[in-house]
């Protein structure tokens, strides 16, 4: 039996690699450029802005309230609820109402059947003034005539006298009768007017936003008992640093949008009330709204002042490719495409201020090619 040579580790894997041949890996081919266009970046001026945040607020909104203290009997209406001019809101308990209004009634009635009396009395004045003045012609007569006295003359001119007066007093009798009518008709129109104030009416078509009566609760003269604001009127109401007022106007417009809806359009600055606010050193500026459906009371709003132009470098929105929080564009370089992080600024039109990242002279590709990426070779085109 012949001995088995044993060889090193090391020396067989020698001799194994001797005898084998290494599969060949031809190189990667290179990925074909890219077709893309670029534009070169430049300053360019845009409209100055100013931000400022605010509340909607109705432009007529008023609390309803009674006119008489008497107890709530119907509440009509809900918080929420569309009403019309005129529409009944709330009914108090008009009871002693009612009773005022018959006591001026009957009133009236007291002073009117006071008028044949009143009328009768003149007409008997009348009658003897009549008489003592066809008497006192007769002894006028007779005594140029010497057929009766001077004292009967003087009684006959008395007569006369006391005749007229008591006619000039049934007159004044008759016509302070008909003043107190008119005034017992005052009273009672009066009486009429407080017994519809039993029901209370909207004072114009709106929205009812806060109900603070129920049935059975005193309403209270000059008390709110329900909350109405006209509807689709609307203004919001935005604090503006004192630095800033010089650049608003009245009458300027005003763009506005609203958080939670895609509700946006032009205002126009109605009101700057003049009085600063002493904490915060801001104005309060008031900007009456379009009719928009979306807009209700008590939205938070924000206001876009124009204040004049300055210069911005700017990219297009769509050659912004954003990542969650990475905002980024990409730019051609040597015929290459090379992202570049950066930060924006306000929206104008379709293009987007670039306040970091990128400087003038800058070439962004736009429109971004599908598969653009980082390193990518490209070709460019106009």
């Amino acid at each position: 039996m012949k001995p088995i040579l044993l060889l090193p580790i090391p020396i067989l894997l020698a001799l194994a690699a001797c005898g084998s041949t290494p599969p060949a890996h031809p190189p990667a081919p290179a990925s074909a450029p890219v077709a893309a266009h670029a534009i070169s970046l430049a300053l360019s001026l845009w409209p100055s802005r100013y931000e400022a945040t605010g509340t909607v607020r109705a432009r007529v909104s008023a609390p309803v309230s009674s006119q008489v203290m008497a107890s709530v009997r119907e509440v009509l209406v809900q918080a929420g609820d569309h009403v019309r001019e005129g529409q009944p809101l709330v009914r108090l308990d008009a009871r002693d109402l009612e009773a005022g209004e018959l006591r001026a009634q009957a009133g009236l009635q007291e002073v009117r059947s006071a008028i044949p009396e009143a009328d009768s009395g003149v007409a008997s004045a009348k009658a003897n003034l009549d008489l003592a003045q066809v008497t006192d012609s007769r002894i006028e007569e007779l005594f140029g005539k010497k057929s009766v006295s001077r004292q009967e003359r003087d009684e006959a001119a008395a007569r006369l006298q006391s005749a007229r007066a008591a006619y000039a007093m049934a007159q004044a009798h008759r016509t302070q009768i008909d003043s107190r009518i008119a005034q017992a008709e005052q009273e009672l129109k009066a009486a009429s007017v407080t017994r519809g104030y039993a029901e209370i009416r909207a004072p114009f078509s709106g929205v009812v936003t806060a109900r603070t009566v129920e049935p059975g609760s005193m309403a209270v003269p000059g008390a709110p008992l329900l909350t109405l604001e006209r509807e689709g009127s609307f203004r919001l109401e935005v604090p503006v640093e004192e630095s800033m007022l010089s650049s608003i106007r009245l009458g300027s417009a005003v763009h506005v949008s609203f958080d939670g809806t895609a509700a946006a359009a032009d205002g126009k600055v109605s009101e700057i009330v003049p009085a600063v606010e002493s904490a915060s050193r801001s104005y309060l500026v008031k900007i009456d709204l379009p009719p928009m459906p979306a807009v209700r009371s008590g939205m938070f709003g924000r206001a876009v002042f124009p204040i004049g132009q300055r210069q911005v470098l700017a990219v297009p929105a769509g050659a912004v490719t954003t990542r969650g929080q990475l905002q980024s564009v990409f730019t051609l370089d040597q015929n290459a495409a090379r992202m570049r992080l950066v930060t924006l600024g306000l929206r104008h039109d379709d293009q987007v201020e670039v306040l970091s990242g990128l400087q003038p002279g800058d070439r962004v590709i736009f429109p971004i090619p599908a598969g653009l990426a980082d390193g990518a070779s490209v070709e460019e085109r106009p």
